[in-house]
């Protein structure tokens, strides 16, 4: 794991290192720690990352001029914030977890073991993936998104429109925060449950989903069953 706690409290942030290194022991590759957003962001666009913990109020800067930033990226993120109400906001934006301000190791471990056993999210709250897009950052609506092709380390966002849009974030990571509205039906591909009209069984035995614009997805051997029950 390469970790970037983003935290201006000195003392706060050495807390989130300790129970961090506890947790994770040998595991942890790097764990560095930014106090303001300009060094976040420059150590984020510069080095490759697993996951970033964020803090709402940063010497008096938002949180969320980074956040929209790093939700965009390949890693997750986790919100360690005494702004509960900022906790919807926060998931609507897509990370993948919010920690209330105090806390204990137990209630970091937990958020922690999101990662590594991919569980996924308990609430369907986001709304947006944030995508990069000619050096800005651009938000699109989860109910803009019919379904999600992997590409590598990357996914393939397919719009309602007919566009599609990069994502930086792997189909695994999208899984795990997509898991109440999307379907994994492939190693390859996510649907939208509510945008399958019909699963068939087509030649070679092969199983596809179409959707109702037409679009027809692989569905793999040993995702038919579950998919079907989930689908009816």
């Amino acid at each position: 794991m390469n970790i970037l706690i983003v935290e201006d409290e000195s003392r706060i942030a050495k807390r989130i290192e300790r129970m961090t290194r506890a947790i994770y022991g040998n595991t942890l590759q790097s764990l560095k720690h930014s106090n303001t957003l300009y060094d976040a962001l420059n150590y984020i666009e510069n080095n490759a990352l697993d996951l970033v913990f964020l803090d709402l109020n940063l010497n008096g800067h938002n949180g969320f001029d980074l956040l929209t930033t790093a939700v965009s990226e390949s890693f997750h993120t986790i919100i360690i914030s005494a702004y509960k109400d900022q906790a919807i906001t926060a998931f609507e934006y897509g990370v993948l977890d919010f920690i209330p301000k105090p806390f204990n190791q137990n209630r970091l471990e937990q958020a922690l073991n999101r990662i590594t056993i991919k569980e996924k999210k308990v609430t369907n709250t986001i709304k947006f993936l944030a995508v990069k897009k000619r050096h800005k950052v651009q938000l699109v609506p989860i109910e803009n998104v019919l379904y999600i092709k992997g590409a590598g380390t990357y996914t393939e966002l397919f719009l309602a429109d007919g566009k599609r849009e990069l994502h930086d974030k792997s189909l695994e990571k999208l899984e795990q925060l997509l898991s109440f509205s999307f379907e994994r039906v492939h190693k390859s591909y996510l649907v939208k449950l509510s945008e399958i009209q019909e699963i068939t069984v087509a030649s070679g035995s092969k199983y596809m989903a179409e959707l109702k614009n037409g679009v027809h997805i692989p569905v793999g051997r040993t995702k038919y069953k579950d998919l079907k029950a989930k689908w009816l």
